[in-house]
């Protein structure tokens, strides 16, 4: 990476660390919603895997989509603000593999990538193994923002302490910060901070706590994953349907569901 491109990583690194003021990180998922995010002044733009997936009519967190992952970085980054880069579980349980996707990601413009320990079975892939592929990332490329994410919240309640115990062997093994998708109540999302001296990232919910609510329990990185592509699939949709049925644009466009978009893959993919 060029001088500017680890300047750009600094940078980006930088604003998870601002007191009282989290990241507020909105996913694109094509040229057109990362460069309209840009020109809305989001100094920092992440992409969506459902959002890039299904765009390719492929399936999210099947490992399925590193050409097109790829292909997006090298479209999008390098650009007027700083890219962070979903790579599911880094398309590969190779960690050398994974390196090597993120060294590519890196020179394409990237500086920063989100990394799930979620499997597209409802299986997590093992810690260890999950800490081998940060690891090995950080090796590769020291100054690319390692986001390491873990879906025990989203395999059910009661995994507190197997959520605690992850983060702990993420950080050990390099990760920059953490991520833990599922959280929504106050209480959980406290003590998720309260376990890691890491920059906590949680999803932003339309019924879930506010950004300073979120600023007061210590969150510093708030994302909106595949919730804008949806709602964009979801106002297109709409508009089209009650143009046809009434003749008059819709007031309020609904937004699809994960499962209802990634059923919109090529059957066979």
């Amino acid at each position: 990476m060029s001088t500017a491109g680890v300047s750009a990583a600094i940078a980006f690194r930088n604003l998870h660390h601002r007191p009282g003021a989290p990241l507020l990180l909105p996913n694109a998922w094509d040229h057109a919603s990362a460069a309209a995010l840009a020109a809305a002044g989001f100094a920092a733009v992440g992409t969506t895997s459902l959002g890039v997936a299904a765009a390719a009519g492929l399936p999210d967190g099947a490992g399925r989509t590193r050409t097109e992952t790829l292909r997006l970085a090298r479209r999008i980054g390098g650009g007027p603000f700083l890219l962070s880069v979903d790579i599911e579980g880094g398309f590969s349980d190779d960690p050398a593999e994974v390196a090597d996707l993120a060294a590519e990601l890196a020179e394409a413009g990237a500086v920063g990538v989100n990394l799930e320990d979620g499997r597209g079975n409802g299986d997590l892939t093992p810690p260890r193994l999950h800490a081998a592929k940060i690891t090995a990332v950080k090796a590769a490329v020291p100054w690319l923002f390692v986001n390491a994410r873990t879906d025990t919240h989203w395999l059910g309640g009661g995994r507190e302490a197997e959520t605690a115990s992850r983060l702990a062997v993420y950080r050990d093994a390099g990760a920059d910060g953490v991520f833990v998708p599922g959280l929504t109540d106050p209480a959980s999302i406290a003590a998720a901070v309260g376990t890691t001296a890491l920059p906590l990232n949680v999803l932003a919910t339309p019924d879930g706590p506010s950004l300073a609510r979120l600023a007061e329990l210590g969150v510093h990185r708030v994302s909106l994953g595949s919730l804008l592509f949806r709602l964009a699939l979801g106002a297109a949709v709409d508009t089209a349907a009650s143009l046809r049925a009434n003749g008059v644009f819709p007031q309020t466009p609904s937004v699809p569901g994960y499962a209802s978009v990634q059923a919109l893959a090529s059957p066979g993919s």
